[in-house]
């Protein structure tokens, strides 16, 4: 991996001290699928080891959408493989640890719609800058899935247990301007092609700041989420894990596919 290098679902680039990880299939919403997940997590890696003078870290995506989250038909395919539920419980756990274990600030890009997976991974993020309009959602429920890869976590701590509670139980999306308001989003803006340059903003403004301050300053901010990531995210991925091998996960998936109402048995 290298700066300017296409891989198959993102671009890593670097402008001076500031290096910026682009989700570069539009034409997939850049949805957070195997082949998404994996490169992330390498990309995260490789700018973790990089020793060049990288100081802070842009999220950004191309096209409409931020990311749609997973992939829905991988979902209804995965109930009858073990192994493969296996896989995808382990590269969440990964995915969210490496994450909330980065030592590097990121600042993330919301252009659009972020959901599932790929709005938890904003919230996982240090600073969120969204168009106000862009729509936010955990909606795992809704697909017959526990919400275990991040929402357990990020959730009830920026925006409070019984906000939470309210939107992981219904997976009723949000817009950024009340993501805003309930402590999701750190910045507004009013038009999608103001998000980037609000966050390289405020990226060359941290970037500019004594560095051991700021990712000090970071480690003891993001032990309260380690905290909270030890007491539910392996719990919360084991029972996500559980849910897709459900009867109803195939129900909903192939519901949501066809654009019907599923019809539930709680099996």
């Amino acid at each position: 991996m290298k700066y300017g290098q296409d891989l198959e679902t993102l671009r890593i680039t670097r402008d001076g001290a500031v290096a910026t990880i682009t989700l570069t299939r539009a034409d997939l919403m850049n949805r957070f699928d195997v082949p998404q997940s994996t490169e992330f997590i390498d990309a995260l890696k490789f700018l973790r080891r990089a020793e060049d003078g990288i100081r802070v870290v842009i999220l950004a995506a191309e096209g409409k959408a931020f990311s749609a989250g997973g992939d829905v038909g991988w979902v209804r395919e995965t109930a009858g493989d073990p192994s493969a539920r296996a896989r995808a419980v382990a590269e969440g756990l990964e995915l969210m640890t490496e994450l909330l274990t980065f030592p590097l600030p990121i600042v993330t890009a919301i252009q659009g719609a972020a959901m599932g997976l790929g709005a938890n991974v904003a919230f996982a993020t240090d600073l969120v800058v969204a168009c106000r309009n862009a729509r936010l959602a955990d909606p795992h429920v809704k697909i017959g899935l526990v919400a275990g890869d991040g929402g357990a976590v990020v959730w009830p701590v920026s925006a409070g247990i019984l906000r939470a509670k309210r939107y992981l139980l219904t997976g009723d999306p949000i817009t950024a301007e009340e993501g805003y308001a309930f402590g999701l989003v750190t910045d507004l803006v009013d038009n999608p092609d103001d998000v980037l340059p609000h966050a390289q903003e405020l990226a060359c403004k941290i970037a500019a700041l004594p560095p051991l301050a700021v990712q000090g300053t970071k480690a003891a901010l993001n032990r309260l989420l380690g905290q909270r990531s030890g007491e539910v995210l392996e719990l919360s991925l084991q029972l996500e894990g559980m849910t897709m091998a459900s009867s109803d996960v195939v129900e909903a998936a192939t519901a949501f596919i066809e654009k019907r109402p599923g019809v539930y048995t709680g099996t």
